[in-house]
């Protein structure tokens, strides 16, 4: 995959829904990906996929999910759910990526994210990204892209389970993703030495 393909503020879709959907089609081709990895290759197969991931969630409860609670009919409920899937993947994932690819369970847990994952991609494009679609303008879903990528630039990179909602991600957000973000320069500087 090319940079352009695995930064998702790069992307060039301009609806968010399109935008999402594609990021959804990305995720499923980077599990296949950690999943075909050999033991040299999965770590980076594996740190790609999780920093796609909590960028892509983090976004989402920032930008879409907020406009999904005001726009779409039964807009609280369609969004409590995704939430709570999100916490829940978020924990093993966060479990995950601390345990490293080289733990035992490994290969059991990511069959399990995936699942999970996939699952929770599909009910937000039935429950959520199809009413925003019916109920949004073009506008409107151009101008969520450019939030969401803008979001997608500043979003920790891994995991934190508990902070699912927009003003929690304000909050604590930008001091984690600093942090994140530090961390995975100093991982990449060591591997490099």
């Amino acid at each position: 995959m090319t940079e352009r393909q695995t930064v998702p503020e790069m992307m060039k879709e301009n609806d968010v829904v399109d935008l999402l959907i594609r990021q959804h089609a990305m995720i499923r081709d980077m599990f296949d990906e950690v999943e075909k990895a050999t033991a040299s290759e999965r770590e980076e197969a594996f740190r790609r996929l999780v920093r796609m991931l909590a960028v892509h969630e983090t976004a989402e409860e920032e930008i879409v999910h907020p406009y999904a609670r005001r726009k779409l009919e039964g807009g609280d409920a369609v969004v409590d759910d995704r939430l709570a899937e999100e916490h829940e993947a978020k924990k093993l994932l966060m479990a995950m990526d601390k345990a490293g690819v080289e733990d035992s369970r490994f290969m059991t847990n990511l069959a399990v994210l995936r699942a999970s994952v996939m699952a929770h991609a599909r009910s937000e494009e039935r429950y959520e990204f199809t009413q925003l679609r019916a109920r949004t303008s073009e506008t409107e879903r151009r101008a969520m892209a450019a939030g969401l990528k803008a979001a997608e630039a500043m979003a920790p990179t891994h995991p934190h389970p508990g902070v699912e909602s927009a003003t929690k991600n304000i909050l604590v957000g930008t001091p984690v993703a600093m942090m994140d973000r530090i961390r995975d320069v100093i991982r990449n500087a060591m591997k490099e030495d």
